[in-house]
């Protein structure tokens, strides 16, 4: 039975990181300013993004790229950079692809995971803890293996969900307090792992129809949902995203669900099916996000229109 790659026991003087999207990117700088050495950097292959047949590069390519570091988007690369050394660890941070237990034999690897794990394994920890309702959530630095998120975990560090944060306020606070926990794994050593205890909860990825508002669900369940960003309605036939809301009343009542209240010029609430929520910002479909009074101006809302 093929075995996983030892990891080094007193810290490693060459890495090689792994990592995709634009969260994976101040980790990798966070080792390099550390004085790590990052000998390769492997990511996903440029995409066409937009309009025509260009393709683009990731945010850690381009970050990479931008620190004179070696770049590639094969794990084949990864495999025969390891050489003979017995101090090289890959660290991954949103890498975006499954790793093969071919490439875990070569390569010892740790990951920066969002989440307290087993609670949230998967592609969507952060957005899953606030849907949730979770009260707390934390960082893990753990040992990648074949299985998803089921390594054991070196050091971890909790804090706080508040009522208040969003999915860009909560990544940015885990993404920070896991910087010294990447860069003390790497330089001092990882110590003792344990194995991974409770029930695993598994963070799936958020799909557009997640997104999409149902307004019979609960004035907390929308304002979280609202949160993550993305979370739409129609009205006219025509998509809304509801950019900022807050809760107004979390109580029953007998209107309409989706139905509009006009309070001011300024102002609207919308009835969910307990408690109603005024709306901050929208984005109209084909236009820019906008203070819900210019909303209401330019498309003429009147109370009672209903959101469906």
């Amino acid at each position: 039975m093929t075995s996983l790659a030892e990891l080094p026991t007193n810290g490693a003087s060459r890495v090689i990181y792994f990592g995709t999207p634009d969260i994976a990117v101040a980790p990798l700088r966070a080792l390099v300013d550390a004085d790590c050495n990052v000998e390769l950097v492997v990511t996903r292959p440029d995409v066409r993004r937009g309009r025509g047949n260009q393709t683009s590069a990731c945010p850690v390519k381009v970050a990479a790229q931008e620190m004179g570091l070696k770049v590639s988007h094969s794990l084949s690369d990864a495999v025969t950079h390891v050489g003979s050394s017995s101090d090289l660890i890959g660290v991954v941070v949103a890498y975006g692809e499954l790793i093969s237990m071919d490439v875990l034999s070569v390569v010892p690897m740790i990951n920066v995971h969002f989440s307290l794990l087993p609670r949230w394994r998967g592609a969507a920890p952060v957005e899953r803890a606030i849907l949730a309702g979770d009260e707390t959530t934390g960082v893990c630095i753990m040992r990648v293996v074949e299985s998803l998120d089921q390594g054991e975990v070196f050091s971890r560090v909790e804090m706080p969900i508040l009522s208040s944060d969003t999915l860009t306020s909560l990544r940015d606070k885990l993404l920070e307090a896991s910087l010294p926990l990447l860069v003390s794994a790497v330089k001092n050593g990882l110590g003792d792992g344990a194995a991974q205890s409770g029930e695993p909860v598994y963070a799936k990825k958020i799909s557009n129809s997640d997104l999409q508002i149902n307004w019979s669900h609960t004035a907390t369940q929308i304002d979280r949902l609202i949160r993550i960003g993305g979370a739409y309605t129609h009205i006219g036939g025509k998509r809304l995203k509801i950019v900022k809301a807050r809760i107004v009343a979390e109580s029953l009542t007998s209107e309409v669900n989706g139905a509009i209240k006009i309070i001011s010029r300024h102002e609207c609430e919308v009835q969910t099916g307990s408690g109603s929520i005024s709306l901050i910002e929208v984005q109209p479909e084909g236009k820019a996000v906008m203070k819900v009074d210019g909303w209401l101006n330019g498309a003429r809302i009147e109370t009672g229109a209903v959101l469906s």
